[in-house]
């Protein structure tokens, strides 16, 4: 394990700060191939492979713990779990906003299971760090696949086969999880069951789903500092080991922040692997440079910031790395979402990175795509998604 420093024990405050937990320094404790999910054959449990003070006995390490309350909270139905692995006041950030307190979070799961009764949630991966004592913090990737057999809030059911990913980044201590960030990637989902994400987006700013972006739990983007040209941040050249916050600090950075796109060629390995929103797929740079050259030119004059950084692994075997970042800007360019609406819209998005040799060769990427169309949508019209 990596010591960057210590935290003291007791309830975790919420998100994790720059350098307040234990990283794992390689991949003893994760997802194994082809066991993503607690399907009959399959041997979770056992003896622990890692201190768990405070959770239940039948949880081996953090990554079984994940795995299977998912497992039992979703495919086993035994919804009331959540009572015993969410703390009483936790915090949920979605693309609806943020919520507090589990009882919410009991409502949106049941309307959901009801929705989709047959859904299957295979753990693609999982990164974490921390400890028992520090608190963990995860970030989990699961495949859900299944049939849209109940109604929801977005009509009928329409009797259509799902199958998308979601992301969901959580802080957790003995047990419980205080702090849940999650995309559902709700824009693919509607797509799938051929609903028009734009109507959907307008009717649920109509019914009070979204939130103004002066309420939005996020700070100004320091893209601009009194009104000079946006400083450049040193790229770490990773010969005495990778470093890897300085490495994705200064990516976010000088891509979204200078408009250097040719970062992208520096931090990315030619034949990149790259999953984004909306079940986009790319292979290259190119196709990197192309989504971030996209929201540029949607967004002009957006600003990001990397809220959070911490990875598992080594330079030998590679790292696996999430990311957490947020951001704003005003919709004045053509680009992702047709004709400009002239909307500030506020922007958030997590990311999984998987780096070998010091390069990125793939990329798993997420943000709030149907909350910024519906933050751009009127009543007279609205944005394409593209």
């Amino acid at each position: 394990m990596t010591e960057v420093s210590e935290q003291p024990a007791g309830s975790p405050g919420g998100t994790m700060e720059s350098g307040k937990r234990t990283m794992p320094s390689d991949f003893s404790i994760a997802v194994r191939p082809g066991a993503g999910a607690t399907l009959g054959g399959v041997n979770y449990g056992g003896e622990r492979r890692q201190s768990m003070e405070g959770f239940e006995d039948a949880y081996t390490d953090i990554v079984d713990y994940i795995v299977r309350i998912t497992h039992r909270i979703w495919e086993d139905q035994d919804i009331g779990y959540i009572y015993d692995t969410y703390a009483q006041g936790c915090r949920l950030y979605d693309d609806s906003g943020v919520k507090f307190g589990v009882e919410r979070l009991i409502d949106g799961t049941t309307q959901s299971i009801n929705a989709f009764p047959d859904c299957r949630h295979y753990a693609d991966d999982v990164i974490w760090a921390g400890s028992d004592t520090e608190g963990f913090v995860t970030s989990h990737r699961a495949i859900n696949i299944g049939h849209h057999t109940g109604p929801w809030r977005w009509g009928p059911p329409t009797g259509r086969r799902l199958e998308t990913w979601v992301m969901a980044n959580c802080v957790v201590w003995q047990n419980e999880i205080y702090e849940e960030w999650v995309l559902y990637n709700t824009a693919a989902k509607l797509q799938q069951l051929g609903i028009n994400v734009a109507e959907a987006a307008r009717t649920y700013a109509r019914e009070g789903g979204l939130v103004p972006v002066s309420e939005r739990p996020s700070s100004e983007a320091l893209r601009l500092v009194g009104g000079r040209k946006p400083i450049v941040l040193p790229e770490p050249d990773n010969k005495a080991g990778f470093d890897v916050e300085g490495s994705v600090r200064a990516l976010w950075h000088n891509v979204f922040n200078r408009r250097d796109l040719s970062a992208v060629d520096r931090f990315y390995a030619e034949n990149v692997r790259w999953h984004g929103t909306t079940n986009r797929t790319g292979y290259g740079r190119s196709d990197v440079r192309a989504m971030a050259r996209s929201l540029l030119a949607t967004f002009p004059d957006l600003g990001v910031q990397v809220d959070e950084v911490y990875w598992m692994g080594n330079d030998t075997d590679g790292y696996s790395i999430s990311v957490r970042w947020s951001g704003a800007g005003t919709h004045r360019g053509f680009g992702l979402y047709g004709k400009p609406t002239g909307r500030r819209a506020h922007l958030w998005g997590m990311s999984q990175l998987y780096v070998m040799h010091g390069r990125i060769v793939e990329e798993w990427s997420l943000f709030n795509e149907f909350d910024v169309i519906a933050q751009l949508v009127s009543e007279d019209g609205g944005p394409e998604l593209r």
